[in-house]
């Protein structure tokens, strides 16, 4: 977007601490220097000259850039100031680029994540910006429609991964093509001159394994244009039909 980002990020900090001490300042010198003796641990030749207490010294690093890696805070700092350094450079300014600190949701179940997802991809529809998902440029979805034309899947993006039976590692939990088509559904929303149209054919449910959501279309679409607002940290199934209820029946009072 012109004034913000968003971003659904997997957070897997158990292969985070199954690195080795190399991998873990490999990783990191791809953001930072890291010290003298860091650079000296990853010198296979310069590495055996080392003393015990320089080792040492290299672990204890290590351990707090293992740490950086997968702690999210970390993460939107190092974005945040490469967009705001690309930024100033293209205005040719300097000074303050982001207004605040960035706001996190942890998403709890396969409902909540799909649910934001499809709020964080139709943000320039919603806004206006862009007529369909298509057309939604620096979106995810769009380089998602673009490379299922060539039956892939983009390399920079986490995969989908398809039914149980069919999952392998650590991937999204949904089939590709059902997602697309749920996010070209719930596009129509937006379109105020099919929005009965929409709301009757948009089915949340037929995205494998929502299927215990049981929730209505109209109950999605409330859902994906106020996920941001109307919750606080932690988002789950338990909690969107809380509010969902709350919000029928302050508008039956």
């Amino acid at each position: 977007m012109s004034n913000h980002t968003h971003v659904v990020l997997h957070v897997d900090k158990h292969k985070a601490l199954s690195w080795t001490t190399e991998e873990v300042l490999h990783r990191w010198h791809m953001l930072h220097r890291g010290t003298i003796l860091t650079r000296k641990f990853l010198s296979l030749s310069q590495r055996q000259t080392m003393s015990e207490a320089e080792i040492k010294t290299v672990g204890q690093s290590a351990k707090i850039y293992r740490e950086r890696l997968y702690d999210i805070s970390w993460f939107m700092r190092l974005l945040n100031e490469y967009i705001a350094r690309q930024a100033n450079k293209e205005d040719d300014c300097t000074g303050r680029f982001w207004e605040g600190r960035f706001k996190s949701q942890a998403l709890m179940d396969e409902t909540a994540l799909a649910a934001c997802m499809v709020y964080v991809d139709l943000n320039p529809v919603r806004a206006n910006i862009a007529a369909n998902p298509e057309q939604s440029d620096y979106t995810s979805i769009q380089k998602r429609i673009e490379a299922a034309r060539l039956h892939k899947q983009p390399r920079d993006l986490f995969p989908f991964t398809g039914p149980k039976n069919q999952r392998t590692g650590h991937a999204i939990p949904f089939c590709l093509q059902d997602y697309l088509q749920l996010v070209k559904d719930t596009a129509r929303h937006f379109d105020t001159s099919r929005f009965g149209k929409a709301i009757e054919h948009t089915d949340i449910n037929s995205l494998r394994g929502l299927n215990q959501a049981a929730l209505s279309p109209g109950d999605w679409f409330r859902l994906i244009t106020g996920i941001e607002t109307r919750f606080s940290s932690r988002i789950c199934l338990s909690t969107m039909r809380h509010k969902l209820g709350q919000l029928k029946k302050n508008k039956s009072v």
